[in-house]
């Protein structure tokens, strides 16, 4: 399997906001279209504005399912007429590692990212 680990840099002041709407909006879809997210959050070391501000670490079976998936997200209009903008907006710029990993490793890097009642 693999796991992509993907870094963002936020504007300023923006770091809840986008993690609340990662969580209640970005996450719930990722989830419909079978895109397992294993965490996401906010740094915690915030203070340096050249580190990343936050995080989404997802897994997937290979490179292929990862581009699969992600052509069907990113593609779809239910990506693009709902959170899109609220994700992007806050977004100055992101970095993405790719790896292969163990499903031990998935599941030991899988936190409480989900929200009440999910």
């Amino acid at each position: 399997m693999i796991i992509e680990i993907r870094t963002y840099r936020l504007r300023p002041g923006s770091v809840e906001a986008f993690v609340e709407v990662m969580r209640d909006s970005a996450l719930p879809l990722l989830e419909d279209f079978e895109i397992d997210v294993l965490s996401l959050g906010a740094s915690l070391d915030p203070g340096d504005t050249e580190q990343p501000d936050a995080y989404l670490i997802r897994a997937f079976a290979d490179l292929a399912a990862r581009e699969v998936a992600e052509e069907r997200f990113y593609g779809s209009a239910a990506w693009r007429e709902g959170p899109r903008e609220a994700v992007l907006a806050p977004i100055v710029d992101y970095h993405t590692v790719v790896l292969e990993a163990t499903a031990g490793a998935a599941e030991a890097l899988r936190s409480g990212t989900r929200r009440p009642g999910s």
